[in-house]
């Protein structure tokens, strides 16, 4: 009951409706354009994809953009967090009738994967936009609830986003047509999350000095990057708590990879005739489904659990969880036992990336905020690549093996366990190092 107070008193909060509002339009056009991107590389009846070549595809999606975090933190805390949130969601709109052009004229692969790339590339400064901005517009009090409930929400409205992208599909049977008003859909939703953000009062999200809003020369601020990236993995060195906690979700991230990559396979080749994409493509929609649901009860439930057995214990519950229940689920490779696994996995996953973000949030000082969570995007997207190149080397064509699924439950458990000890010794174990 507290925190449904707690929810309401969010909710009355104009600051935080029109943050979560931002964040919602934009997360949800992100899942229809991520939707797209799986049903023209993936699904399409043309290409019949190995898990080499899903792997290659995640890593030109995720990791050259996760290599723009430094520069997001490094603008976040110099610049206003409003005029990016703004300007980075209009420039994503702007780029959506370039993507349709290509789609439409079946361009080279990399030239579609280079516009995606561009695409994806600026989400990171969205998103480490909103992280850092929410303490703006919440009292310390109930950040925890603001945490629970703002990014899952946003996860749950990428999820609408790609149901929306699977019900145009059905609609509009031909290609072409259908990734075009897929990609309409999707400009018109970053209009909309540009719109909300530019009704907060410039300043209103920080940062909170005017020295760090002044523009260094080009060459300055290069430079500038790589010293602010280092001082906030230093940060994060001098406070424990949250390194830990950081180190905990970049662990249940790279099993999630693996098993994201493992369920694609699946899907193509395994639960379905891989003569039929579209039914492919189904039955990835109702598992994404179980993954949303799972990433709701996570909302629903970590606030709860987070207050009576602190974030670092729900950690380890979470990861104890996943190490015991994904495997049950997952290894006897039947379809329905596979949706289970995937509301298993987002619940955990989610319930872990919740405390984590209380955590870091709380134990960092907000003028480093925007580094840290730089910090964090890399860590958290290179994982997931780092996963799906493990995929690639240990899955078979079509995706039946038990390899990643015992890999996963095994670095849960060691998850669970390494938290568990730095819990009961909160200034040791490990540390984020600089190399």
């Amino acid at each position: 009951m507290a925190h449904l107070s707690d929810l309401r008193t969010l909710l009355r909060l104009p600051g935080f409706r029109r943050l979560f509002a931002t964040r919602l339009t934009s997360q949800c056009a992100d899942g229809a354009f991520q939707v797209a991107l799986a049903s023209y590389v993936i699904f399409s009846p043309e290409r019949l994809p190995s898990p080499a070549a899903i792997a290659g595809a995640f890593a030109v999606l995720l990791l050259p953009y996760s290599v723009v975090g430094p520069f997001a933190g490094v603008l976040l805390d110099r610049f206003s967090r409003r005029g990016v949130l703004v300007v980075c969601n209009l420039l994503r709109a702007a780029a959506m009738p370039a993507v349709i052009a290509l789609v439409v004229a079946d361009a080279p692969t990399w030239a579609f994967y280079t516009a995606a790339l561009l695409v994806l590339a600026v989400n990171r400064f969205v998103l480490a936009g909103l992280s850092a901005s929410l303490p703006r517009v919440v009292e310390p009090a109930i950040l925890v609830t603001a945490n629970a409930v703002s990014p899952t929400a946003g996860t749950i409205a990428a999820t609408a986003g790609g149901g929306l992208a699977l019900a145009v599909g059905l609609l509009l049977p031909t290609g072409a047509v259908t990734t075009g008003a897929v990609l309409i859909t999707t400009a018109l939703l970053y209009g909309c999350s540009a719109l909300a953000a530019a009704g907060f009062r410039p300043g209103a999200l920080g940062p909170g000095t005017e020295e760090r809003l002044a523009r260094a020369p080009v060459g300055r601020e290069l430079a500038g990057t790589a010293r602010g990236m280092l001082d906030g993995v230093r940060h994060l060195r001098e406070r424990p708590r949250a390194g830990h906690a950081l180190l905990a979700v970049v662990a249940m991230r790279f099993g999630y990879g693996l098993l994201t990559v493992t369920l694609l396979m699946l899907s193509r080749y395994t639960f379905n005739d891989p003569a039929d994409p579209e039914a492919g493509m189904a039955l990835l929609g109702v598992v994404v489904a179980a993954s949303g649901a799972g990433f709701l009860l996570a909302a629903l439930v970590t606030p709860y659990f987070a207050h009576r057995l602190g974030e670092g214990g729900w950690t380890v519950c979470c990861a104890a969880a996943g190490a015991v229940l994904v495997p049950a689920l997952a290894l006897p490779f039947r379809q329905d036992l596979a949706v289970a696994a995937a509301l298993v996995l987002g619940m955990v996953t989610q319930g872990v990336k919740i405390s984590t973000d209380t955590v870091v949030q709380r134990g960092v000082d907000d003028d480093y905020r925007g580094r840290v969570f730089s910090v964090y995007d890399v860590l958290f997207n290179a994982s997931f690549v780092a996963a799906a190149a493990v995929a690639a080397a240990v899955l078979p064509p079509d995706g039946r093996s038990a390899v990643p699924v015992l890999v996963t439950a095994v670095l849960y458990a060691v998850t669970a366990l390494a938290q568990a000890l730095a819990a009961r010794h909160p200034g040791s174990g490990p540390r984020l190092t600089i190399t």
